[in-house]
C-alpha cells in the first residue's frame, strides 16, 4: 500500500465529488440565479465562483516554484463586480478546476514531501491540498444553499432527498 498514492486518489476523488456539486446546481440555475444575494452584503453565486476561480489559479498555478499567493492575484476583486453570464462564469469554474487538478497531476514520490509556500509560510502538499478542499468544499457549500434558495420547491435535490432515506439505503443493500 503507498500512502502517498491512496492519498491523492481519495483527494482527487473528494474534490470531483465537490466539483459535480456546484456542476449540478449550476445545471438549475440562469444568468439571473447566479447573480441573486439573500442581502446587500452577501455574495452572489457568481462571486464565489470569482474568488474560487482565482483562488485555485493562483495557489496551483507553478505551484512547486513560487509562492501560492501571486503578485497578480487581486484578491479583493474576486468579491466585486462578477461575470456576466452563466456561461462565462463556467469557463472560470473549469479554469479553476482544470489549474487545480494539473497541479494535482504533477505530484510524484520524488516531490510529495516537498515544502511549499502560501503567503510565505510553508505548507507542506498534504497540509496545502487539505487546505484546498477545505476552503473549497466551503464555498461550494454556500453555492448549493444559494442555489437551493434560489430555486426553492423547484430545486431538485443533489443527494438522498428528505424522507427518501429508507427507500434509498434498501436500493445499496438489497442483495
Amino acid at each position: 500500500m503507498n500512502l502517498q498514492v491512496d492519498y491523492l486518489k481519495s483527494l482527487l476523488f473528494e474534490c470531483t465529488r465537490y466539483k459535480s456539486l456546484g456542476d449540478k446546481t449550476f445545471i438549475q440555475l440562469d444568468d439571473l440565479d447566479i447573480h441573486w444575494k439573500y442581502d446587500s452584503s452577501g455574495n452572489s453565486i457568481a462571486v464565489i465562483v470569482k474568488h474560487l476561480s482565482g483562488n485555485m489559479l493562483n495557489r496551483w498555478t507553478n505551484f512547486l516554484t513560487e509562492d501560492g499567493e501571486k503578485i497578480w492575484r487581486n484578491r479583493d476583486s474576486e468579491f466585486e463586480a462578477s461575470y456576466k453570464t452563466k456561461k462565462e462564469m463556467l469557463v472560470a469554474w473549469e479554469a479553476g478546476w482544470n489549474c487545480f487538478f494539473d497541479a494535482i497531476k504533477q505530484i510524484n514520490q520524488e516531490n510529495f514531501d516537498r515544502t511549499i509556500k502560501i503567503r510565505n509560510e510553508p505548507h507542506t502538499l498534504t497540509q496545502a491540498l487539505n487546505r484546498q478542499l477545505a476552503h473549497t468544499s466551503y464555498h461550494i457549500g454556500q453555492i448549493v444553499l444559494l442555489g437551493k434558495t434560489i430555486k426553492g420547491n423547484n430545486w431538485v435535490s443533489l443527494s438522498i432527498p428528505k424522507g427518501q432515506s429508507k427507500a434509498y439505503n434498501k436500493t445499496k443493500f438489497k442483495d
